[in-house]
């Protein structure tokens, strides 16, 4: 325990505690209005919940920080084969949220396992090609384990749920380009994506069978105050609260969007209430925090001497980044809308165990870099 303690990385343990405690904060002054009037619960309802969430997130963090990250691989294969069959049954029984099939109704609390996918994929692909080098031009022994994510793309996209989809390919096609294989499997490979990305352009393009009427409007995103009383209600009212908050916010809890305005504003729209409340100043303060966030990982990766610990700190940063970006570009209008939680800020158990475990991966590379190092 005491090299744990002396090789994590200290500074992004410090900011990501405390993004942990602002986001606390914030889903309490967001949801109190929500869980009282909506519900008939107790204002303190979602942040007892959330609470609860980051006491079992630092439990598995003490957990899975004294494993070596090559147990992780062993583990991923049974996890992907369980996460792949989690998205088959949700398809037979499912609970329905927001017109996806992607939670399991498991009482007080729901399951969303395509958000625990993303991890595991993560470290299954870390895993894969830990002793790969840029010499291996077996295009069966590259593209299997790309092969085995399109499966999981490709039962998330039918639940439907796009956002996900996309954030999930994302995170694939980037760990695949940063991964050592022959280039020419790469230049091959990407020419072959592009190609495909155009034609699903087109087809998304003739809103013909490929997305529900629902999901092609929300490519209409430009004007939303335009659209007040049908699809651009949701970023409408954000841009009310972000110019409500002005540079330093109406105060903390005075947030008038919260009140019906905006749904479930301590989810997907948590980021506008926090500027309301707490000014500009300090959403651009939690962006830089972000930053860091991502510099120290990218940092933890580069000084990784093995595969596995660049790509998992590759990947999760990557996570981590699309995350923030979708969230904040959808509510800046500057992209559809597609249900994206925020990481730290956003309310949900799914997306914060998954979140934290991602962390402890990061910081179990740094442990293993300062061990390594040690012994040189």
């Amino acid at each position: 325990m005491k090299k744990i303690i002396k090789y994590i990385d200290k500074p992004l343990f410090i900011v990501t505690v405390l993004l942990f405690i602002i986001g606390l904060i914030m889903v309490f002054s967001a949801s109190n209005v929500t869980a009282y009037m909506t519900y008939a619960v107790s204002p303190y309802n979602y942040f007892f919940k959330q609470g609860g969430f980051l006491l079992a997130g630092f439990l598995l963090f003490l957990i899975m920080i004294h494993f070596n990250t090559k147990s992780y691989g062993f583990f991923s294969w049974g996890l992907l084969l369980l996460g792949i069959a989690s998205l088959v049954l949700l398809l037979i029984m499912g609970k329905a949220k927001n017109h996806a099939m992607s939670w399991f109704d498991l009482g007080p609390i729901s399951l969303q396992p395509s958000e625990f996918i993303k991890i595991i994929t993560i470290v299954f692909l870390a895993y894969y090609y830990d002793n790969f080098t840029k010499k291996e031009k077996s295009w069966t022994k590259s593209l299997f384990p790309i092969g085995v994510c399109l499966v999981v793309a490709f039962l998330i996209f039918i639940q439907p749920d796009l956002g996900t989809t996309i954030i999930y390919c994302a995170i694939v096609g980037i760990i695949f380009l940063a991964v050592p294989i022959s280039n020419e499997i790469k230049y091959k490979i990407v020419f072959s994506a592009v190609g495909l990305l155009a034609i699903a352009g087109v087809a998304i393009i003739s809103g013909k069978g490929v997305l529900k009427e629902r999901q092609f409007e929300r490519f209409d995103f430009r004007n939303p105050c335009e659209k007040i009383l049908s699809t651009g209600n949701q970023v409408c009212n954000c841009y009310i609260a972000i110019n409500n908050g002005g540079l330093t916010g109406v105060g903390l809890g005075n947030s008038t969007q919260k009140y019906l305005y905006l749904p479930e504003p301590y989810t997907d729209f948590i980021f506008a209430i926090i500027v309301e409340e707490l000014g500009l100043i300090t959403g651009i303060g939690i962006i830089l925090m972000y930053i860091f966030v991502l510099f120290r990982i990218l940092l933890i990766g580069r000084k990784s001497p093995n595969n596995r610990g660049a790509i998992l700190c590759y990947g999760i940063a990557t996570y981590i980044f699309l995350h923030i970006a979708v969230n904040l570009l959808g509510i800046m209008g500057l992209m559809p809308m597609t249900g994206v939680p925020l990481p730290f800020m956003s309310y949900g158990g799914s997306f914060t165990l998954c979140l934290i475990a991602a962390l402890t991966i990061v910081q179990r590379v740094s442990v293993e870099n300062g061990i390594l190092k040690e012994k040189m």
